[in-house]
């Protein structure tokens, strides 16, 4: 068989998998934002039988013999059929020793940890999640164990997958940066005099009125709701399902309407990313591709540098004011802009300002470090938690819902936290680049964020998925990564704002 006819066979099946991972994307969609609770754990068997699915069609023979042979011999593929099956030779290196059955009990697992992260959070009780999150740790590290190639350690194997190229060595040193310029920048700004009204910040919001300007936010971010659904789950979260098929998720609170506002722009960010991707990758079973810190690039870039900018302040403020002005009718446009980069240490990592939120990252990482290598257990990981919180930010933790139970994400997958951080850096180098070809903020005030997107979909989102990230920023930006231009960024930021000297 010459290798035309072999790639011409394998994506048949690469089609046949994706019809399946569109199947577990709308019932893990449904199992977050529409299943009842009563409805989980048939929910739960079925997602799983999905995955078995997926799995069937990765390991058949057949499968890993083309995946073998054009790895071996690539002559005569396109230079998008080579990145396919690169990856898809990495897939089959990283997978080939964990059997169905162990793969089964993940997802199983996995599954119900998140069922029982809801009830759990819901009674403010980490004991009721142990045991579940227990097994999860443990059937990771047993999956991952079965590697050939391991890195120095557990968790290094694992930050790897989540960002290529990057290891404890890297992000400590990353972190340690971050930490040595921020935290008494922090410090200067909880000593400051400058107070920042924020008196409106808890008023009651009404639901239907957070709604409409929820669509509101994510039209003038660049949406189009032809391609686009907007639904609430209980963590904000968004997912492809394919071209022009967009899932955006967020949360209501009544009494914290910011906090939805953040997360549509964050999570609109997300969308844009995956909808600004080149057509032909789709169709080379290339695209989704980039590294998870490449992602959260976008989503945090549009969150904070763009939707807490005074420009975009600007330019929804009048919006604000027609749609709460029941809520909102005597606060002013710098008021506003004020109050949403207002900095203070906070409890809840996604409602958290863009300085102190590496800190809630920190925290994290340092726990993932510790259980994955086995320096810890998950037995009072929580007064971990909130051990860590008071010493790095300097807060009580009253109960687990507001502590170790706020995220999803240790329900299923580790490491992917560092990533937020890393991203919110590659982000700023981005911007600094961006910055030097477009004016920025005129775009914003005259509704021009097309005139962004159009930067970003030429000379970021059309080669993310083809490149790694260190490569990547590169092409972007034209030099290597960079932290300085994130502590430049929120240095400048925070000591305007606060009037620091």
């Amino acid at each position: 068989m010459r290798n035309n006819d072999k790639i011409i066979e394998l994506k048949k099946m690469l089609k046949e998998r994706e019809f399946y991972n569109r199947i577990g994307s709308k019932l893990y969609f449904d199992i977050e934002c529409l299943c009842p609770r009563n409805g989980y754990n048939q929910a739960s068997e079925d997602m799983t039988r999905i995955e078995m699915e997926k799995f069937k069609i990765s390991h058949s023979k057949k499968f890993i013999r083309l995946v073998l042979e054009l790895h071996d011999d690539n002559e005569g593929l396109s230079d998008y059929d080579k990145i396919l099956i690169k990856h898809l030779y990495k897939e089959y290196a990283n997978e080939k020793n964990v059997s169905s059955k162990l793969m089964e009990s993940f997802s199983k697992a996995s599954n119900d940890a998140y069922i029982h992260w809801l009830e759990a959070k819901e009674n403010k009780e980490y004991n009721l999640f142990k045991p579940y999150l227990k097994r999860v740790i443990d059937l990771t590290k047993k999956m991952y164990l079965k590697r050939d190639e391991q890195k120095e350690t557990l968790y290094d194997t694992i930050l790897a997958d989540y960002e290529e190229n990057w290891s404890i060595k890297r992000y400590d040193e990353f972190f340690n940066r971050l930490k040595e310029a921020l935290i008494p920048l922090i410090k200067k700004i909880v000593a400051s005099k400058k107070k920042i009204r924020n008196d409106f910040l808890t008023r009651n919001v009404p639901i239907y009125k957070q709604e409409e300007f929820s669509k509101f936010l994510l039209l003038k971010e660049g949406h189009d709701f032809d391609n686009l659904v907007l639904l609430t789950t209980e963590h904000p979260f968004t997912i492809n399902m394919n071209e022009g098929d967009e899932r955006v998720t967020t949360h209501y609170f009544e009494n914290n309407f910011l906090s939805n506002v953040f997360s549509i722009m964050h999570e609109g960010g997300h969308a844009l990313f995956d909808l600004g991707e080149p057509k032909e990758f789709k169709d080379y079973f290339i695209s989704q591709k980039m590294t998870c810190a490449m992602h959260e690039c976008m989503s945090r870039l549009y969150e904070n540098m763009i939707a807490r900018s005074e420009a975009f302040i600007n330019l929804i403020y009048p919006k604000f004011q027609e749609l709460f002005k029941d809520e909102f009718n005597d606060v002013s446009e710098k008021e506003l802009f004020e109050a949403c980069n207002i900095s203070t240490p906070s409890l809840n990592r996604c409602d958290s300002d863009e300085l102190t939120y590496v800190l809630h990252i920190i925290i994290r990482y340092e726990l993932e470090k510790e259980f994955i290598n086995n320096r810890t257990n998950v037995n009072g990981l929580n007064k971990k938690w909130n051990k860590l919180y008071k010493e790095y930010l300097g807060i009580e933790v009253p109960n687990d819902k507001e502590g170790i139970l706020q995220d999803v994400h240790w329900t299923g997958s580790y490491g992917y936290f560092p990533t937020y951080a890393l991203g919110s850096a590659y982000a700023a180098q981005i911007y600094h680049c961006m910055q030097k070809e477009i004016d920025i903020d005129n775009a914003i005030k005259n509704d021009n964020i097309k005139l962004i997107n159009d930067w970003l979909k030429e000379h970021a989102w059309n080669i993310a998925s083809i490149k790694n990230p260190d490569e990547w920023i590169k092409e972007v930006t034209k030099e290597e990564f960079n932290p300085q231009y994130f502590i430049d960024y929120l240095v400048k930021k925070y000591t305007k704002l606060y009037e620091l000297k």
